[in-house]
Formats: structure tokens, sequence, C-alpha cells
């Protein structure tokens, strides 16, 4: 298995789910499962995983009108992983944006 987690998840929405209610979002490897994800982000942060969800997103059709004609195209898929955390654990990457 290559590179479990591939980036943390900063939107606006994930910030505040993370202040509320303590979880984090990272994107991850479409092929990981629950429990290699929960396994990387305690080694990795050194914290307690209590729950993992995971949602894999469909890329979009995106169409294009030009001079020469139509083009129709897809955004890349991924997979989304929402970590929770044990009580009074963070992790320091969050906090610094």
């Amino acid at each position: 298995m290559h590179q479990i987690l591939i980036r943390p998840l900063i939107t606006e929405k994930m910030s505040d789910i993370t202040v509320e209610q303590n979880k984090y979002g990272f994107i991850v490897n479409p092929r990981a499962n629950k429990i290699q994800i929960a396994k990387a982000v305690s080694e990795k942060f050194e914290v307690h995983v209590i729950d993992v969800k995971t949602l894999n997103h469909q890329g979009k059709t995106k169409t294009q009108f030009r001079k020469s004609g139509r083009y129709t195209g897809k955004t890349a898929k991924f997979k989304k992983a929402i970590v929770t955390l044990k009580k009074g654990e963070k992790i320091d990457i969050f906090e610094e944006v």
C-alpha cells in the first residue's frame, strides 16, 4: 500500500467541524480502508483515533464550448476521511491555518 494520507482537507466547513466536534478531514488513498486510515493518523500525529467516516467523491462531468466544438471531460475523483479524535487531543497542522 502506498501513502495512505495524501493531504489534509482544509475548508471553511471542515474548520467549523474541527472546532465544534474535534473531527479532522483528510484526502486519502482510494484503496485505503478505515483501519488503515486510523492507524496512519495515529502513527503520524501521535493521537488516539475514536472513529473514521469515509466518503467516495465521484468526479463531475464538465463541458466547454469553443470555436472548434464541444469538449467534455471529468474532474478527478477522490476519497475523503473524517477522523474523530479522543477528547482533549489536537492535530497541530490544523491549528496553524
